[in-house]
């Protein structure tokens, strides 16, 4: 996992937020197919945050995914994300991201390994947040960005994951649209399979000359055959459902 940067669907934690609890919203974005979380919750006090890093970290263990936390301080894991205001330079961890909003903060990036950029829309959690990028914005920052780029803010729908794709993304970071799900699962499913879908068709794109694979190297993945993943299950990749409607916070 070293240095290797997140892609597809990454969720962001909000407890405060969280419709059925924060466990059982992580665990179930990861049966939907997350494998990559951002642990916020950075009013908490470090005892009771390094405790809830541990049971997500059981979470996502048998799913081989990662936990991130939010800050300098990787809570006895070896992955942080950064934000733009410090500290510089960054920490040496296993695997280091830093929030951007802007070429001058892209420029400042030295040894991290990726950043995401926001907001691309507009965003319920930080609505004072902006302006948008949107995607024309997201791709233009992109193509001068020296590391893979995670699109953030206002991201709800299969379409929006869709458009990152397409702007170069490599992958979607999302907190309200699994937070706020009723069925975090499905809501996760559709999102990660959005992301899988529009990493083919880009990738077959470049194979006749007209765009590039994203910048992450990820390598679409063909869903396994099955009933959906559990919580704790780890036995591959859940199915994911075809995605049809938009979802709504």
């Amino acid at each position: 996992m070293t240095g290797s940067p997140p892609a597809g669907v990454v969720l962001l934690t909000d407890r405060l937020v969280a419709r059925s609890g924060l466990e059982r919203v992580v665990a179930g974005a990861v049966a939907g197919g997350v494998r990559w979380v951002v642990l916020r919750e950075k009013d908490l006090p470090r005892a009771e945050r390094a405790a809830l890093a541990v049971e997500l970290r059981a979470i996502l263990a048998d799913a081989g995914g990662t936990l991130i936390v939010a800050g300098p301080d990787p809570l006895g894991g070896d992955a942080v994300h950064l934000p733009a205001a410090g500290p510089y330079p960054p920490p040496r961890h296993g695997l280091v991201g830093r929030s951007c909003h802007n070429e001058t903060e892209l420029n400042r990036l030295t040894t991290e390994h990726y950043a995401t950029l926001s907001p691309i829309w507009p965003t319920t959690t930080k609505p004072g947040y902006g302006p948008p990028l949107q995607a024309t914005g997201l791709r233009k920052l992109i193509e001068v960005s020296p590391v893979p780029i995670m699109a953030l803010g206002g991201i709800e729908t299969p379409e929006q994951v869709t458009a990152c794709v397409q702007a170069g993304a490599a992958g979607v970071a999302v907190l309200g649209a699994l937070m706020r799900a009723e069925n975090p699962e499905e809501a996760a499913a559709n999102l990660t399979s959005a992301f899988e879908e529009a990493v083919t068709q880009k990738v077959l794109k470049g194979r006749h000359g007209r765009t590039e694979v994203p910048r992450s190297g990820l390598r679409p993945t063909v869903p396994t055959q099955g009933s959906s993943l559990t919580a704790r299950s780890g036995h591959g990749r859940p199915q994911p459902q075809t995605a049809t409607t938009k979802e709504s916070q």
